[in-house]
């Protein structure tokens, strides 16, 4: 059974909602249907919220596989806090006008280190 993967699933979770409510409200604001419309802010919130949809799957999977692999809870931890805050980084500084490339560039360190070691460690345990 998982005990770790969990919780970051769900603040991953609220964070991908978070980040959908804020393209719901960047549509009501200029009144688009579907797409962009034209509107910069707008495909900024879509791209932000499209990110984390490209990179928060995989991490839980490779999450989810160490874990039950039998991955340590330290390793575990680290990968999970890792991703998370990389997301977060990464949505706050793309999200920011102008955009904060420190944290942005941050984030996605982060969250590729999370990828990579996780990674490695389902490789490791896989072949132990």
């Amino acid at each position: 059974m998982l005990h770790i993967t969990p919780i970051y699933a769900g603040l991953l979770g609220l964070l991908f909602v978070a980040l959908s409510a804020r393209v719901i409200f960047g549509r009501f604001e200029t009144h688009t249907n579907l797409g962009d419309g034209g509107h910069a802010s707008l495909s900024k919130r879509i791209r932000v919220q499209a990110n984390a949809a490209e990179y928060i799957p995989l991490g839980l999977i490779l999450l989810a596989t160490a874990e039950l692999q039998g991955a340590g809870t330290l390793w575990l931890h680290l990968f999970g806090a890792a991703l998370f805050a990389g997301r977060v980084a990464h949505a706050i500084g793309l999200g920011a006008t102008p955009q904060i490339t420190a944290l942005r560039s941050a984030g996605m360190v982060l969250t590729f280190a999370a990828l990579v070691g996780l990674s490695v460690l389902c490789l490791v345990l896989a072949l132990h």
